[in-house]
């Protein structure tokens, strides 16, 4: 009798957290909502749908994207942040996931007590670019125009809290050098606007600039990760330039509910290692201008600490309003 007792009170609890023995061992038995806090189409969205998509094909059972856009990706982060921590829930997050706790008052989600992280899927440098008779042909040769002229240039980037402007500030507190961001309201405006002249340089994420350079509409003088990019191998890297400790990127992370059952995390984490190793993921990421990663659940851990450590006193020593 006793050790009925104990085993209905395993049970019991088991229920209490949502996942019961037997559902932990034959996990998913029902399907997956993978929710991306963005609007359908953007580089988040096309790279969890192919994640999604060779999941359910791997686990036969269905994993589906919902789209949850609004308030810089806060509306479907705090929307995981409270999901039951069964697993049925999951999150597929870019950079403002590590931005966010600083640019806003009162972010809705802490990111290290609200999620467990599953791992870095694959992550995209940003890009420097120029408008194509702009008279800079390099880093240095930029920085020596903004230094001789203080003042007169503008840098487009995608949006505030978005790494590309974070970069860009970085760029300027770093440097000391005197040129005024011009958030836009995405990547595509801010681009153009680049190439009509009208703000001459641009920080950009990678994939939607890469093929208006390819094509000669920009010029693109520097990558922001530690070895250059696949997509642009022209293009060297900011240390290659002469410029260090000024690497950024734009992620693409797995998260969880935090509480999700540390199996089912490390369930999900060796699927998508397989996922990101498949030979034609590799090309979509390479088409898409990201490099897989799909590292361990500790080192995705220490990445977030790390990222929302620099980006939050960039934030503070750039002095950008925060967001109410």
């Amino acid at each position: 009798m006793k050790m009925l007792r104990i085993l209905a009170a395993a049970t019991a609890l088991c229920a209490m957290i949502g996942l019961t023995p037997a559902s932990a061992a034959g996990y998913p038995d029902h399907p997956v909502k993978v929710v991306v806090p963005f609007a359908a189409g953007g580089p988040t969205d096309v790279m969890a749908r192919l994640i999604a998509q060779k999941m359910s094909e791997d686990l036969k059972q269905q994993f589906y994207v919902e789209n949850r856009p609004g308030a810089g990706g806060n509306i479907g982060m705090a929307e995981v942040a409270r999901a039951t921590p069964d697993g049925y829930t999951i999150l597929v997050a870019s950079s403002s996931f590590v931005v966010n706790p600083s640019l806003y008052v009162h972010a809705p989600y802490d990111p290290f007590k609200d999620f467990a992280p599953i791992t870095l899927a694959a992550a995209s440098p940003n890009i420097l670019v120029v408008n194509a008779s702009f008279p800079a042909k390099s880093v240095k040769e930029l920085i020596d125009v903004l230094r001789k002229n203080p003042g007169k240039y503008t840098i487009a980037n995608p949006g505030i809290g978005t790494t590309p402007q974070l970069a860009a500030e970085l760029f300027k507190l770093e440097l000391k050098l005197d040129a005024t961001s011009v958030p836009f309201g995405g990547a595509a405006p801010a681009i153009q606007s680049a190439i009509a002249g009208h703000t001459p340089i641009a920080f950009s994420a990678l994939p939607p600039t890469s093929p208006q350079v390819k094509a000669g509409a920009l010029r693109g003088l520097a990558v922001t990760s530690a070895k250059r990019s696949a997509a642009l191998p022209d293009v060297p890297t900011l240390e290659e330039a002469g410029i260090k400790s000024q690497q950024s990127e734009t992620m693409q992370g797995v998260l969880a509910p935090a509480k999700t059952p540390k199996e089912v995390v490390a369930l999900l984490q060796k699927e998508i290692v397989k996922v990101m190793a498949m030979p034609d993921v590799k090309a979509k990421c390479a088409q898409l201008g990201f490099d897989p990663v799909a590292d361990t659940t500790e080192e995705f851990n220490a990445y977030i600490k790390k990222e929302v450590d620099k980006w939050g006193k960039v934030i503070k020593d750039a002095k950008i309003p925060q967001i109410k």
